[in-house]
């Protein structure tokens, strides 16, 4: 299990148990030549709407889903007692940082985690003083918020390779670790996945960032983003999205590591998660374990009648196996 997620006990089983019954024990969904699960026939609707990058955490018995700025939120939330049904919650973070462009601020990509008593939320942000974009961190004493980043400045911003955004922790043996990625397609310059050691208190780096993968294979079309670690069975596995998030090409990978600073094999030259039947593309994935099952939560965008790409990105959440030791994404899908 990956160590940043809190399992909830009983609950949890419970929870997943109902997941199970619900959505995936039932005939296998269809399937592709190559074994992957095609989506449902009709293109899908959420009851959450425009819900994009979103990351699940496991919190008392429930889940809280996080997403980038829609509906005048700065962060969108919700919560969930079944992973199914999602009630809105409101904006995480109504107030920004100093730091943050207050007249377009571009809040991207929350992603929480639960050290002692707090909670930290690393976001994108675009800095008024450079224009471009950076990381900030939130602190909240409840999972919904409100989180405020009193910091002047951002914790991470790499503005001479474009900016960064795509901010993900873990917590692993003791330490805390971030990834994130550098913005180099918004200036013509390579995108590199980066990670580096935060302090306990999750609110200062240690030491220089680490290169772990680069842009450099043909499906991910000159960009990786979105990068997020997870430990499976000892190993670490980074996945990572990759190619134009506004079209069809946009997909999910994964590579193996040496551990959480790498290094880091290769990436695959297929990904692992792809547009298939009505998903149109696929990313911003998050891993996460309920009931003892790996899921991954990820975007995708809308379909409208007659087939064509709308402008809202739904939350699905697959259930993912091990195969050989390798991640096979399931169906069906489900859309909250």
């Amino acid at each position: 299990m990956n160590a940043r997620l809190r399992a909830p006990g009983f609950t949890l089983a419970l929870a997943g148990t109902l997941l199970l019954g619900a959505c995936g024990s039932g005939a296998p969904a269809p399937s592709t030549a190559a074994g992957v699960p095609v989506a449902p026939a009709a293109p899908a609707t959420s009851s959450l709407g425009d819900f994009p990058d979103p990351f699940v955490l496991a919190d008392g018995g429930g889940w809280y889903a996080y997403a980038t700025n829609a509906s005048g939120r700065h962060v969108q939330a919700a919560h969930s007692t079944d992973l199914r049904a999602w009630k809105p919650l409101p904006d995480a973070m109504p107030t920004l940082a100093s730091w943050v462009r207050q007249d377009r601020p571009d809040v991207w990509a929350p992603e929480v985690v639960m050290l002692g008593e707090r909670y930290v939320l690393y976001y994108t942000a675009r800095e008024h003083a450079s224009g471009k974009q950076c990381i900030g961190a939130a602190v909240a004493t409840a999972p919904g918020g409100p989180f405020r980043d009193p910091a002047g400045v951002p914790l991470v911003c790499q503005r001479a390779e474009g900016g960064t955004i795509d901010a993900s922790p873990l917590a692993a043996d003791g330490r805390l670790y971030l990834y994130f990625k550098n913005d180099g397609n918004c200036c013509g310059m390579p995108t590199h996945l980066y990670a580096q050691e935060l302090s306990a208190d999750g609110l200062a780096l240690k030491g220089a960032p680490v290169p772990l993968l680069r842009n450099q294979r043909g499906w991910e079309g000159g960009v990786v983003e979105a990068p997020s670690m997870y430990l499976h069975q000892g190993r670490h596995l980074l996945f990572y999205s990759a190619n134009d998030y506004g079209g069809s090409a946009y997909a999910v990978g994964y590579v193996s590591c040496a551990g959480p600073m790498g290094p880091c094999q290769a990436g695959a030259e297929a990904p692992l998660l792809h547009s298939r039947g009505n998903l149109i593309g696929p990313g911003h994935q998050h891993l996460f374990d309920a009931g003892g099952q790996t899921w991954i939560a990820y975007h995708a965008w809308e379909q409208l009648a007659g087939g064509a790409k709308g402008d809202r990105r739904f939350m699905y959440i697959d259930k993912l196996d091990w195969v050989d030791g390798a991640p096979l994404v399931r169906g069906p899908t489900m859309v909250p």
